[in-house]
This record gives C-alpha cells, structure tokens and sequence, in this order.
C-alpha cells in the first residue's frame, strides 16, 4: 500500500491518539494542552487538503482512495473511503475546529477538565463519519461522537445548560436505537453493511423481496433525521444551540450536516438504479419543505440570538433534504456551495453572538454614534465649517456591528456574499431541470428559499436594532485576539468563496458527478485488492532464490 493511501486513516488516527494522550491531564497544563489539540487539529487540515489534492488530481483510481483495515478485501473487511465530497467535508470540519479551537483559547477550554480530549474524540467521531463505508461503524462512529458532544454540551454547565443537554441526550439515544434497529433489519434482508455491497445486493434484488429492506432504510433513515433536524424530529436543536457554549455550538452547526452528509451518500448510492430506484425522495422533498417552514416560522417568533442561530440551521438543514430530494445533479452542486456557506455563516454568527450580549447596555451606538459624529451645528453655515464635533465609533464595536451585518447577509441569502451566490445558483438550477420541466415543487421550492430568506432579514434586522441602536451604550466591550480571529476567519473565508465561485462550483460540478454514479464507485470499492502477507513475500522469493544462483 503506497503512503498517500495511509492519508485516508489519518483523520481518524490523529484525533483518538492526540486524545488519548491529552485524557489524564486534569487541573492545569492549559497551554500544552491547547498546543497538542492545535496541532492535531493543524494535522488534519494538512491531511484534508493532501486527500483533496489526490481525489481531484485523479492520483487514485477514479479519484477514491481506498484504505481496508486488517487488510481484509470488502465486504468482508472495514473499508475507509475517501474521494472528493468526503474530503471537501474533512477541510469544513478542520476548518471550523481550527476557528472553535482559537475562540475557546482564552477561556471555555479553562473551564473544564477534559475540554480538549473530548474535542478531540468529537473530530475522530465526525472524521470517521464522512470516510467510513459500512453501517455498523458508521454507527459506532456516531456514538463516539455523540458521546463526546454530550459531555461538551454540559461543559461549563450551568441550569440552562443543564435541561438542555438532557433534552439533547435523550433524543439521541432514541435516534441511536433506531440505527441500531435500522442496521438490522438491513442486514437481515441483504447479508451485508458494506455500503458499495449493499447497492450491488439491493439493485439485484427483485421488487417483491424489497419491503423488509425499505422498512429497515426508514427506520435507519430516521436517526440520521433527527441529526440533520427535518421536521418535526428538530425540535430539540434551537434550545441546544441557546444553552450550548460558543465554540461548542459551532461545531454542532457541522454534526447537523453530518446526518444530510450520510443521507445524500447513502441515497445516491443505494436508490439511484435498480428495483427501488427514486425510494424516498419524495418523503425527503416534501420533508426539507416542511422544514423551511418551521425554520423561517421558528425565526419569526423568537427575539433570543442564540435561538434564532438554531432556527436559521434548521432552514439551511431543510433546504439540503428537499435539495437531495429534488433529485437533480445540477441542483446537488448548488446544494454543496450552499452547504458550505451556510455552515459558515451560521457558525461565525453563534461565535459572534457570546461577544454582542457582553454589551452590558443593550444597544450600542454604531448607527447612533456614527450620526453624532456627522452632526454639524446648525449656526455654522459658513463656507469652511470647523471640524464636525462628536464621538468615534469604538473599535469593538465597529467589529461587532461589520461582523453581524455580514452574518445576516450571508444567513438571509442577500447579495455580496456566498448567500446570495448559493441561492442564485439554486434558481439557476431549477428554472433549468436536466429533464423536463420545473413542476409544482420546483415553484414551491424557490418560493420558500425566497420567503425564508426574508423572513431571516427581518428577524436579524429586528435584533440588530435592539442590539446597536435602540439606547445608548455604556462602553463597548473587551474583546480578545483570540475570539475576534476565528470570527473574522470565517466571514473572510465565506468572501473567498464568493470571488472564487467560479473554481468552486467547477470543483462541485465533479463532486456531484462522482456521487452521482454509483456504479463506478461501487467497482472501485468492491475491486480494492488486500496486499499480500509477509508469508507469501516470503515463499516467493525463496522459490525465486536458486533461479537467480543458477547461473
């Protein structure tokens, strides 16, 4: 097996050594310990851009590098696979580490004990998530994850903290013990959890043997759902975004787009073709819809930021789900630029929100202040005014207000920024299907980005005003290097991606056509050959020894 291929465990590997390693440091020792989770976390970017850079550049075999632990062949053995939407997933999710590592630096990876080695485990668990191919430890996976995000919800706990956490962690034993059930009845009906030999099995599977198998995807289906939010199973998600610490709640923006993650890989692959081709994504349109709905309804009726983060997730969650459902290649690509900026958006408001609520008076005076310096006194009309008397903005909070206005841009889908791109690229897609015709829910689909997206302004308008203008501010707040980088990190990263739309979407489009041929990845996986074994190598050249002496 060449080294490049080794890269494919890596993002596994280097978060369970480095939190292990970091478990039995309890009081003290913050700087070494914030040294050895950003250099993991170093390392994991590094090793997603390296599997990104072989996935695109073809350096494997149809752009998918496969690892088989044990060195046992699929689908008998644990396969890990990497091509290009798993390793553009991997980038987000060290990208957001790196930006919720640097805002807990100075202070919530000093409140707790084991801050950073459940970090750490929660990485492994999201990592091993985008690059396993085999349910059961895509479950596992997930319980590691979930473990981890458990004791982080509580970290730093306090009472609010406290009941939302247990209204977190009851849901997500309800939706492991559907994956659990889920996996079963699979493996029941089809003798496997190989993910690319369950789609070989299920599209020669005759139709009347399917309805054990369709049962078991529903309730398998169902777990991922309550983690990707679609209505009505996201009703935990906006008090657990409210109560969770900010750098906690970024990395909960991602977990959520791990469920949509596994939805649109599992459906892509295992109902393109075949006897069950097309099953469930209509449930999964109509679904995302439903869950627009509820997202921009949530949005509407709450004033409290941290909740209203929660609710725009759920919108962004619902427009993926009924994107996957729409079932057009074209529009997947929209849907993955969308993916990605919202991710961002949604993530640098929820940081963004800890440092508004340190502005002891509401409303703070960008707007106000701004006035007062332009104002002139009305006797001096002559020609060469003197200089305009007043009080500058405050540097805070110039960075504050900037800062919420771009999050609200990007949140509500209004120009410059990757909003606004994501969703015109999403009517784009629509008033130009592949095959036929927009119909009912391509109409109802833009009508709801459209209005969820005003909605969304209004709510962030609403707040802003309470926030930066409607009483005078005492003075602005203390903000630390730390906490203003991430943030600005993540608003210049979603600018990026608007200046660079065109190789973005360039580098979609092949994403989107590689999961949308399943065919040639269930070949590469199931082809994957295991290596030979240090006894073979060893029989061989022995036999080969006298042919060489022979001479």
């Amino acid at each position: 097996m060449s080294l490049p291929q080794h890269l494919v465990i890596v993002p596994i590997l280097l978060p369970l050594i480095c939190g292990a390693v970091l478990t039995p440091f309890t009081q003290g020792r913050h700087r070494f310990k914030f040294a050895l989770g950003y250099a993991s976390v170093l390392g994991q970017l590094v090793t997603a851009l390296l599997l990104m850079q072989q996935t695109d550049s073809q350096a494997w075999l149809g752009g998918i590098g496969v690892y088989l632990a044990a060195n046992w062949a699929a689908p008998f053995g644990i396969a890990l696979v990497a091509d290009r939407l798993s390793a553009l997933m991997l980038l987000l999710t060290a990208v957001l580490a790196l930006a919720a590592l640097n805002y807990a630096m100075q202070r919530w990876s000093r409140i707790g004990v084991h801050f950073h080695p459940l970090f750490q485990f929660l990485l492994m668990g999201i990592n091993g998530a985008f690059l396993t191919h085999d349910l059961f430890n895509l479950f596992v996976f997930f319980e590691v994850m979930l473990a981890a995000s458990y004791g982080l919800v509580l970290h730093g706990y306090n009472a609010e903290r406290l009941r939302a956490s247990m209204q977190y962690i009851a849901v997500n034993l309800a939706a492991a013990l559907l994956f659990l059930l889920g996996t079963a009845l699979i493996y029941a009906t089809t003798g496997t959890l190989n993910m690319a030999d369950l789609a070989a099995r299920i599209g020669a599977m005759p139709v009347e043997s399917s309805g054990l198998l369709q049962l078991g995807v529903t309730v398998l289906v169902l777990a991922f759902l309550v983690k990707a939010a679609m209505w009505p199973l996201g009703f935990w998600l906006p008090t657990t975004y409210a109560a969770a610490s900010p750098p906690v709640a970024a990395m909960l923006v991602l977990m959520t787009k791990v469920g949509a993650y596994v939805i649109l890989r599992l459906w892509l692959l295992l109902f393109s073709e075949g006897p069950v081709a097309g099953f469930g994504f209509d449930a999964l349109l109509w679904g995302g819809l439903a869950t627009i709905v509820f997202g921009a309804a949530g949005m509407l009726s709450t004033d409290t930021a941290g909740r209203m983060a929660g609710y725009s997730a759920i919108v962004s969650s619902g427009t993926l789900l009924a994107v996957i459902g729409y079932g057009q290649p074209s529009l997947v690509t929209a849907g993955l630029y969308y993916l990605l900026g919202s991710t961002l958006a949604v993530s640098a408001f929820l940081l963004l929100i800890e440092l508004i609520d340190r502005i002891r008076t509401p409303a703070s005076a960008v707007l106000a202040l701004t006035m007062e310096a332009w104002a002139v006194d009305e006797e001096e009309t002559d020609d060469s005014p003197n200089e305009p008397r007043g009080k500058g903005v405050p540097a805070a909070m110039a960075f504050l207000s900037v800062s919420f206005a771009a999050c609200a841009l990007m949140i509500a889908g209004l120009p410059p920024l990757s909003g606004f791109v994501a969703k015109f690229s999403m009517f784009h897609a629509l008033l130009n299907p592949d095959t036929g015709t927009i119909g009912a829910a391509g109409w109802t689909l833009m009508a709801l980005i459209i209005t969820s997206g005003l909605i969304t302004i209004i709510s962030m308008l609403r707040f802003g005003v309470r926030t930066f203008w409607a009483t005078p501010v005492v003075s602005p707040p203390r903000l630390h290097l730390s906490e203003v980088a991430p943030i600005t990190a993540l608003l210049l990263l979603s600018l990026a991606m608007t200046v660079q739309a065109r190789p973005l979407f360039d580098f979609l489009n092949r994403v989107s056509a590689d999961i949308h041929r399943p065919a040639a990845y269930i070949e590469r996986v199931l082809t994957e050959p295991a290596l030979p074994g240090p006894t073979t190598s060893t029989s061989t050249s022995t036999s080969a020894s006298p042919a060489r002496e022979a001479p």
